[in-house]
């Protein structure tokens, strides 16, 4: 069944106003930014929708540094955050009567920005390029894509503005200061500011953000997406108590119709998860791709994979346990593991058999059950083989061994005499696992010509038997040590 449409995140609306500290509106072009500095077009652009302004004396300085202020009262306008209502952050440096006193409040709140350890801000202070990263991610919402590539030396994963600062250069709104540097603790100028922020807006693919609050959920997760199949990009962003909430980031990377399912909680207190499913509709509107979300209640198709198979398929037929033949000719691949897939499409249990060139049969018992909370059906898959010979290399010596476990009704355990050879047979009759314990522990070291040794101790074996209808399966490995 299929219900009702969401929309898609809208556009930035940039309109607010902004204290007067060096940053008052005046000229749209200044004596001191002349057409060939790279950020000349980037100034003109935000002075002209009244984003940034200059100086009464006609220029705009771009090699002064910025503070953590100024950047705070643009990136505020720039992103229409609400200002006339703000909770004051307890910062000890920025009092209400701070011309950015409104912008770093409104911002704190929202998690956009955040102070220092010793409960400053540092308004004035120059900010830094590590800084402006993270500010750029969260007040606009990029993509927060992991980027585990990167030229630079000085960026390590546990650096806090790390991830923030890999986002940004992911989508290519700044480089380092040099091929090999980001130096994150470098002071940006007011020219270097208003060429990364007018780079911002431009790279910010178009996108859809789904916030916890949006489901009237406490919390919300990616439980199930098939983003790995190149249709969209799907990212979590985890919520930070007090400040903002989780969020799920959508963004389209061609035309086609995608599935995500998520997970929450209605309620804080609650021991309850709520799912819902949608269908990802990805399309071109004006040039442009878009993304729609249809909720559902529908099943998706789901792979099955049967084990590796050493012959060239001739063909697989799929049969009701019940014996009605579903499919003589069942459409499949082969993966690069040489393992075969092919989809199921309603639940139940099924017979596959994988018919080989050499004419030889292999049966396989299939059960798909349905899970309301995701897109895929539960699928087990178990190949027959109701017997197994298992045989220990004949240099161990085993000597008697023990059971562990009920084998009644499960499984045949038989040894042969003056041998390391063992013979596992199902009853047919039920399920379970039993352990043959030696009582001593055995040892393989395998050494190559380097001297590096891979070593293997095991005490005995175990042996499961499971059943779908009438295909049954032994399966024999062996035991380590805790």
């Amino acid at each position: 069944m299929k219900k009702t449409l969401l929309g898609v995140v809208g556009a930035l609306i940039l309109s607010c106003c902004l204290p007067t500290n060096g940053f008052s509106a005046t000229a749209k072009t200044f004596k001191d930014v002349p057409p060939t500095k790279h950020f000349a077009e980037a100034v003109n652009d935000l002075a002209e929708r009244n984003m940034i302004g200059g100086y009464p004396d006609g220029t705009f300085k771009p090699g002064n540094s910025i503070t953590r202020g100024q950047a705070a009262a643009i990136i505020a306008k720039m992103t229409n955050v609400d200002l006339s209502t703000v909770k004051n952050p307890g910062y000890k440096d920025v009092s209400t009567e701070n011309g950015y006193y409104k912008a770093i409040a409104a911002m704190t709140e929202k998690g956009m920005i955040s102070g220092y350890g010793d409960g400053r801000f540092g308004p004035n202070d120059p900010i830094k390029r590590g800084q402006m990263a993270s500010i750029l991610v969260k007040a606009f919402d990029l993509p927060r894509e992991r980027i585990y590539n990167h030229p630079f030396k000085d960026i390590r994963n546990s650096d806090s503005h790390a991830e923030n600062i890999l986002n940004i250069y992911g989508l290519g709104i700044t480089t380092g200061t040099t091929p090999t540097t980001f130096s994150p603790n470098a002071s940006i100028t007011r020219g270097q500011a208003a060429k990364m922020l007018k780079a911002t807006e431009e790279a910010k693919p178009p996108m859809i953000t789904i916030k916890a609050s949006d489901l009237n959920w406490q919390y919300a997760r990616i439980h199930e997406t098939d983003a790995e199949k190149g249709l969209f990009k799907a990212f979590q962003v985890y919520g930070k108590e007090g400040y903002y909430e989780d969020e799920i980031q959508l963004v389209p990377l061609k035309e086609g119709t995608g599935i995500i399912s998520l997970e929450g909680t209605p309620s804080k207190d609650s021991n309850a998860y709520a799912y819902k499913k949608y269908y990802v509709h990805i399309a071109k509107n004006d040039g442009e791709l878009k993304i729609t979300l249809e909720e559902t209640e529908d099943m998706a198709p789901t792979p099955v994979t049967l084990f590796d198979i050493n012959e060239k398929v001739r063909s697989i037929t799929l049969s009701t346990m019940e014996g009605e033949k579903l499919s003589d000719n069942v459409p499949f691949i082969i993966d690069e593991y040489q393992f075969i897939l092919f989809d199921i499409r309603k639940p139940g249990q099924y017979i596959a058999t994988v018919k080989l060139e050499s004419g030889e049969e292999i049966r396989h018992g299939i059960e798909a059950k349905q899970n309301d909370s995701q897109f895929y059906y539960d699928v087990e898959v178990i190949r027959e083989s109701p017997s197994v010979l298992y045989e220990e290399d004949a240099k161990y010596d085993i000597g008697d061994y023990v059971l562990e476990g009920n084998a009644d009704g499960i499984v045949k355990i038989s040894r042969q005499p003056g041998t390391n050879k063992f013979f596992f047979e199902a009853t047919g009759d039920g399920e379970g696992s039993v352990i043959v314990n030696y009582g001593k522990e055995l040892l393989q070291r395998d050494c190559d010509e380097t001297e590096y040794c891979d070593t293997n101790i095991w005490y005995g074996l175990q042996a499961t038997v499971r059943i779908i209808g009438p295909i049954v399966n032994v399966y024999v490995y062996q035991v380590f040590p805790n």
